[in-house]
Parts: C-alpha cells; sequence; structure tokens
C-alpha cells in the first residue's frame, strides 16, 4: 500500500501564494503518477493537475493552467502543487492521489489518496 499526506495548506487572500506538498510512503516503487484533485463545498471532486514519476510530464485543468505548476522531488517521494494569482473560487479541500498507471485526469483511476489540506482564498 501507499499512504499519501498532504500540508501546506491555509488561508491566503486573493492574488496571494501557496505551496501544497503530498508526502507518499510505503510501496512507493509501484507508484507511477501522482495527481492533485480539489473538492469544494457542494461539489464533486475534480482534477487539478498530474505528473508522472519517471519523467516529469505533466497536465493541467484549463481553470488553473499558468497559475499552477505541479512538480516532485523523487528522491523525498515528494509532489508539490505551487499554487500563485489565487482566485476565491480555487477554495476547496485539496487531495493528492497516486496510481501505477499511466498520466490520466479521471479519479476513479486513482489507487490511494491522502486525507486532504484546506485551501480558503479571501476575497
Amino acid at each position: 500500500q501507499v499512504q499519501l499526506v498532504e500540508s501546506g495548506g491555509g488561508l491566503v487572500q486573493a492574488g496571494g501564494s501557496l505551496r501544497l506538498s503530498c508526502a507518499a510512503s510505503g510501496r512507493t516503487s509501484s507508484m507511477y503518477s501522482m495527481g492533485w484533485f480539489r473538492q469544494a463545498p457542494g461539489k464533486e471532486r475534480e482534477f487539478v493537475a498530474v505528473i508522472t514519476w519517471g519523467g516529469g510530464v505533466t497536465s493541467y485543468a484549463d481553470s488553473v493552467k499558468g497559475r499552477f505548476t505541479i512538480s516532485r522531488d523523487n528522491a523525498k517521494n515528494t509532489v508539490y502543487l505551487q499554487m500563485n494569482s489565487l482566485k476565491p473560487e480555487d477554495t476547496a479541500v485539496y487531495y493528492c492521489g497516486s496510481r501505477s498507471g499511466p498520466l490520466t485526469t479521471s479519479l476513479r483511476e486513482y489507487d490511494y489518496w491522502g486525507q486532504g489540506t484546506q485551501v480558503t482564498v479571501s476575497s
């Protein structure tokens, strides 16, 4: 199994920045890609960004392109989400997920999830 722990959430004003971290432990050798998703109150969980462990291939939701950057540190088994120019509509609980297969934006394809970290952007 893989255990994922997110951190770095908090309260920030619109236009500000936050960096989220997702630390993986356990059977990390089985991980092929890791993604960030978010869930706002009353809404379904949605894709934000994804990265492959090996080649660092990335993909982003249109709503965050140019503002968010996903990266990874293989030595630390950690994935980051740098969030700049935050907007109130970015407010959500952010989750990281891992899977042993190729890059995908579908949350149903992910094998393991963290507990989430709250991001609140005030206007």
